[in-house]
């Protein structure tokens, strides 16, 4: 019986080559293609995969609150992240959120569908190096509110705008954007949220 396999991600190109490598796996079958995240839970569903390949950065939903949904409510469908964003912070988010593998995209094609196999058998594969960064690096030092503040700094909002975003006083968005500097040894709400999103823990 051949693996059914689910394609997500927002670059036709990307999709249309994983699509034509996996396709060369006499035990892999693709069933689907999507370019957004928030379209992965229906395809699935559709065409009864076993496997999704998710991108990690996907309009309508992230590949990692894709790889928690299924888990959550489709758990006969296993997450694997194939992406560009090696961020060894984005290994640790994807593991939490229920994803059985993360890989870049550079994988070479047999590793990509010895992959592909292992998650579906229920084991789990990490990029070795991003797992050993991961391990390195330790667990995400911000806190969920820090993390929500940094991503609303991160489109240069002032704190009076931010707060109303996320329904905090200014008062407290200060308190968390000077925590989440001191945790990133930066020195502007700014330089702390690019620090956090390079390290993926935004």
């Amino acid at each position: 019986m051949s693996i059914k396999v689910l394609l997500a991600d927002d670059q036709a190109l990307v999709r249309g080559a994983l699509a034509a490598l996996l396709g060369l796996e006499r035990d892999i079958d693709v069933v689907g293609e999507v370019g957004r995240g928030d379209e992965v839970l229906a395809a699935v569903r559709r065409t009864g995969a076993e496997v999704a390949l998710l991108d990690i950065e996907m309009p309508g939903m992230s590949g990692i609150d894709v790889a928690e949904q299924l888990s959550r409510e489709e758990p006969s469908c296993r997450a694997l992240v194939v992406t560009t964003f090696g961020r060894a912070g984005y290994v640790r988010r994807a593991l939490e959120a229920g994803a059985r593998g993360f890989v870049v995209k550079d994988t070479p094609a047999s590793e990509l569908a010895e992959a592909v196999r292992r998650v579906h058998s229920g084991l789990r594969v990490i990029d070795p190096t991003l797992a050993a960064e991961s391990l390195y690096e330790g667990v995400n030092p911000l806190s969920p509110r820090e993390r929500e503040v940094l991503r609303e700094a991160l489109t240069g909002a002032p704190v009076a705008s931010i707060a109303a975003q996320v329904y905090l006083s200014p008062g407290t968005v200060r308190n968390h954007l000077s925590s989440a500097i001191g945790k990133t040894g930066t020195t502007t709400r700014m330089e702390a949220a690019r620090v956090a999103q390079d390290n993926g823990w935004l």
